[in-house]
């Protein structure tokens, strides 16, 4: 999980230098889908047919269109704020996923879950201050609408996730989603297509080899560990994501940004606490 947080730093650079030189979301989105769906090619393969044979066809579909929607929302907040504050953002899915698990997954969601909740969006109403007419949601409207529907596209990601795997195999969940993004992008890359150099072509290759590793490393960290123990691991990302945003590009949240960011990671590891003690 710790590997994991360096990685989506990582890719988010990637979507940074790519944006700078010009290289369309929707192009980079594509070797994304692209290199996920080389990841499962050897398990397509080998199981034929057979592993993407399914009777929530419609679930997987739907699977695929959040996934490929949360990474289109977060690579567009990722170019329009600073790298901590569409970080820490993106953790209010865990509040989301809250909400939902009760009426779609039907878990009991206690108090310490639902204190969770509400401490996570005061959180993000210390960092947007939508009382002041200078706060960061007059700033950059755009990056803070992209970051929260990314987070609301990554609660359907999750909550469909949590249905297919009562029923599917990994083999079978992962072929979907590699087909279904890729399928689904591709029209949408086709139309934004720019001319590419060797250089960022290469950069797109590497781009396109690690970025699936998040997900199979998410999935064998609570595979191997317990999630109360290796949940907590994920906020790595928001001291990484701060430390290259300010070396590399001298940005930072304001005080307000810290104090809303600290009260987001507080309610998402009292969330993320809880439901690990539930599950056991």
């Amino acid at each position: 999980m710790a590997v994991v947080a360096v990685l989506f730093c990582g890719e988010a650079l990637f979507v940074r230098w790519f944006t700078a030189r010009g290289v369309p979301v929707t192009t980079q989105l594509l070797f994304r889908a692209g290199g996920q769906l080389v990841w499962v090619l050897p398990m397509l393969l080998s199981g034929g047919g057979a592993l993407l044979r399914s009777g929530h066809v419609p679930l997987h579909v739907l699977r695929g269109s959040c996934s490929l929607a949360t990474w289109a929302l977060y690579y567009i907040s990722l170019t329009k704020l600073d790298l901590a504050t569409a970080t820490v953002l993106s953790f209010t899915n865990v509040m989301v996923t809250t909400l939902l698990a009760g009426p779609l997954l039907r878990e009991k969601v206690g108090a310490a879950r639902w204190a969770g909740v509400l401490a996570g969006f005061a959180g993000v109403c210390l960092m947007l201050r939508p009382w002041e007419g200078a706060g960061l949601m007059m700033a950059a409207p755009l990056g803070v609408a992209a970051a929260l529907a990314a987070s609301l596209t990554w609660c359907g990601l999750t909550v469909t996730t949590r249905m297919l795997t009562r029923t599917e195999s990994t083999g079978t969940i992962m072929g979907w989603v590699g087909l279904v993004t890729f399928i689904g992008i591709l029209p949408a890359a086709a139309w934004g297509w720019q001319p590419i150099g060797w250089l960022d072509l290469a950069m797109l290759a590497a781009f396109a080899a690690f970025t699936p590793a998040i997900i199979l490393l998410i999935t064998e960290a609570f595979r191997f560990g317990e999630a109360s123990a290796v949940g907590p691991f994920q906020y790595l990302r928001l001291p990484i994501a701060a430390l290259f945003g300010w070396v590399l590009y001298a940005e930072a949240p304001d005080t307000w940004g810290w104090a809303g960011s600290i009260v987001i990671l507080a309610g998402a590891a009292v969330v993320s606490t809880a439901e690990a003690r539930a599950r056991k």
